[in-house]
């Protein structure tokens, strides 16, 4: 089929049945022998439909139990989609049971985060559905990025469910983690099936344009919103003005986002005069295409301090939490004062998808910045923490950011980022693009302690795969990954402590210093003379290469 007949087709229900079941034939020729290529029976049907599939046996029995017979890929799509949506809702009920039961403050706690988190995860399904049944085929690639996303953030959801029961006292966690068993695996297969379904259609070689990009910004931000993020919030003329002093429309945060209209395509502007704002700040999820914009880094300051230590779980200390799609952040000071001895504390929260930060500063010490789900973009922003400080499973990019490391606690190190993902195929990983890792100016080394290292950026240079997108030890599948029109670029490190040795109990991995892309043992690059602004990139054996492509 040619360009120019793609250009003029839209899908209707027949020409997506005949996509899908093309592309099905297609993936049981890959796994099958030539003569068992052809649908006979329903049974057949399913198994090479779950073919692709890691839970082969669960994709398979589930699918059965529901399927009457069908031999329609597309009706297949769509069972699938809803098999889990049920699983997850059981375990939803099981959690609503659970929590009526606990007595422990954390673990109820826990179980009540379940419950959004799910919900959430429901929605994200449920709007997979609904975008099934028609979009247009010259936009199909975008359409298979969005279920990406989407799906992988469920998956986020349902593990983001199971971390807040660490260090609770009941057999609450394991409880759920078995209650979510099935669904972690049904939503694994829904994505091994899309992602198959992806590679299938590139090789059917149907004329898309999959060409990759090198933007300022990514496709996905669209020229309006370009455009606000140039305009003052004079320009702008806001919806609701906030100002502490009385001089605006309204004195909170919170009173503003009570006057967003719920579901709205168009961008709703609320305009925070300068001024200290002590409030925890929500955008729910039916507020969409919200924009704040403030009078700067120095003046318009939103700050809470819930923390871990104080018994609050991890997912809700953050001083602004942003879930509602379309969000446009500018001109912004966010923290999170409880400081370094309160561990687990978070400035902002993200999980709304296409969001935007413009000049916003992000403070903090463990866990500043939660980037949670669903694609963000961070443009000259300044991230400050200790451990984790930016943090997540989301397919985010932070371009020309400023990211210091701070003082931590004296048993700790700094690590900048730290990629949560779970299933390989996830579409997430945290892109460093021209940015620059430096040590916080508060931070400084005592004149009595010059001899010993500066260790302001012991994690980077330990690992420099960690300032890329770090995997954690219970992650296995959290290591630098790239999602489509998503470049990795090296980075810009300042040299903030002294060279050292390995230490005995190092791994000996991998670094690669900038000088002709030469790999050299990490312990030689420690010893190595590093210069402020000295491009810098790193590759560890587990990790995918972060080398940016050679110039076309």
């Amino acid at each position: 089929m040619g360009n120019n007949k793609v250009a003029v087709l839209s899908v209707s229900a027949i020409v997506l049945v005949a996509v899908v079941a093309t592309v099905a034939v297609t993936v049981s020729n890959r796994y099958s022998q030539p003569e068992k290529t052809e649908f006979s029976t329903s049974n057949k049907n399913i198994k090479d439909f779950c073919r692709p599939t890691d839970y082969q046996a669960t994709c398979e029995s589930s699918l059965s139990e529901v399927a009457d017979n069908t031999t329609d890929p597309k009706e297949l799509v769509n069972l699938a989609f809803q098999v889990t949506i049920d699983h997850i809702k059981k375990a939803f009920d099981h959690s609503t049971v659970l929590s009526e039961a606990a007595k422990d403050s954390r673990t109820s706690d826990a179980l009540e985060n379940c419950r959004e988190l799910l919900d959430y995860a429901i929605d994200d399904l449920k709007s997979s559905i609904d975008r099934l049944d028609g979009f247009s085929l010259t936009k199909l690639d975008k359409f298979l990025d969005d279920l990406k996303v989407w799906i992988s953030a469920t998956i986020t959801y349902q593990e983001t469910c199971l971390d807040g029961f660490e260090n609770t006292t009941t057999d609450a966690a394991e409880s759920m983690r078995k209650a979510l068993n099935s669904s972690a695996e049904l939503t694994s297969n829904i994505l091994a099936i899309v992602i198959n379904f992806d590679s299938a259609l590139d090789s059917l070689n149907l004329g898309f344009n999959r060409k990759l990009l090198s933007e300022e910004y990514p496709s996905w931000i669209s020229p309006g919103k370009r455009r606000l993020l140039q305009q003052s919030p004079a320009e702008l003329k806001p919806n609701v003005t906030v100002a502490k002093d009385g001089s605006g429309d309204v004195k909170t945060i919170g009173e503003a986002v009570l006057r967003v209209p719920t579901k709205s395509n168009d961008t709703f502007v609320i305009y925070i005069k300068e001024g200290v704002y002590e409030e925890q700040v929500q955008v729910n999820r039916s507020l969409a295409n919200v924009m704040m914009i403030g009078d700067g880094t120095s003046k318009t300051k939103i700050t809470g301090k819930l923390n871990y230590i104080d018994g609050t779980a991890t997912f809700k200390t953050a001083t602004v939490a942003i879930v509602g799609d379309g969000f446009i952040g500018k001109d912004l000071w966010i923290e999170n004062s409880a400081g370094a001895a309160k561990h687990q504390a978070v400035a902002l929260r993200v999980q709304s998808d296409k969001s935007v930060f413009y000049n916003v500063r992000m403070d903090g010490y463990q866990d500043t910045l939660y980037v949670h789900t669903k694609r963000q973009f961070y443009r000259e922003c300044t991230i400050s923490g200790t451990i984790d400080f930016i943090f997540g499973d989301s397919p985010s990019v932070f371009q020309n950011c400023l990211i210091l490391a701070r003082k931590p606690l004296d048993n700790q190190q700094n690590i900048v980022t730290a990629q949560g993902r779970k299933d390989r195929r996830q579409a997430s990983a945290i892109i460093l693009h021209n940015c620059t890792i430096s040590a916080d100016p508060a931070y400084f080394r005592p004149e009595e302690a010059a001899h010993l290292p500066w260790p302001a950026m012991e994690g980077v240079l330990e690992d420099l795969r960690a300032a890329v997108a770090a995997g954690r030890p219970d992650r296995p599948q959290g290591m630098a990954s790239l999602v489509r029109r998503l470049r990795p670029q090296l980075l810009l490190l300042h040299r903030a402590r002294q060279p050292r040795p390995r230490r005995r109990h190092e791994p000996e991995g991998e670094m690669e210093g900038g000088e002709g892309h030469r790999l050299r043992p990490r312990a030689e690059v420690h010893r190595g003379a590093f210069h402020p602004g000295q491009r810098v990139a790193a590759e560890d054996r587990r990790a995918v290469h972060s080398r940016p492509p050679a110039d076309d």
